[in-house]
């Protein structure tokens, strides 16, 4: 392997999964809600719109907290 390639972990090394989230399902939703309210209502679309900002911030805390909760070798 050249010096630029990752190692796999060690044998024995538990994988980093996350866990399980709403926060994708409800994220489609309000991209959902604002297209559909371009053609249905400015208010639909400004609902979806607040929605998706809500989760993608929800979503960005959430993967922060699960990158710190790594060990210091795994952070790139």
């Amino acid at each position: 392997m050249s010096s630029g390639e990752q190692q796999p972990p060690p044998v024995g090394e538990e994988i980093h999964i996350p866990g399980p989230s709403v926060l994708p399902l409800v994220s489609a939703i309000g991209i959902t809600l604002t297209i559909v309210g371009t053609t249905l209502g400015l208010v639909i679309s400004a609902i979806g719109l607040v929605i998706v900002i809500v989760t993608t911030v929800m979503w960005i805390r959430s993967t922060r907290r699960d990158i710190d909760a790594l060990p210091e070798e795994h952070q790139h």
